[in-house]
């Protein structure tokens, strides 16, 4: 059986905001906004490559832990192609996201950085050049 990538779902406290945020920075677009019957708003978004992102906040009654955009086990970021690392730092930092490492240079032709951003999510800047 073939795969194919679904989508990336994230959790909130104010999904709108950071749907918003998100919008802003990487040109989302915003596909749906409802409550869903477990009680929590759910935002779905589409990146301009077509991918699902969605954004939720708790459900009804639903505990939850604290996010860590330093790096940790488990889903530990996702990477996000960028034409000029250092414009795009720049701007990313001017919006509310923090450098958390790089620029790298040297990787297979590739520079990298890791930026922290809304809700505690780590992202991978990569510049292939």
């Amino acid at each position: 059986m073939a795969y194919e990538f679904n989508h990336i779902h994230l959790k909130a406290p104010d999904p709108e905001k950071t749907a918003n945020w998100y919008v802003k920075a990487f040109n989302f677009r915003i596909v749906s906004d409802t409550i869903r019957g477990f009680g929590d708003r759910f935002i779905r978004c589409r990146t301009p490559d077509g991918t699902d992102v969605r954004i939720s906040g708790a459900r009804t009654n639903e505990e939850m832990g604290d996010g860590s955009a330093i790096p940790h086990w488990g889903l530990e970021h996702f990477g996000l192609n960028v034409e000029d690392i250092d414009t795009e730092i720049n701007r990313l930092v001017s919006l509310g996201a923090k450098l958390m490492e790089g620029p790298i240079d040297g990787l297979a032709g590739r520079r990298i950085a890791f930026i922290k951003v809304p809700d505690e999510v780590r992202i991978e800047l990569i510049e292939i050049q």
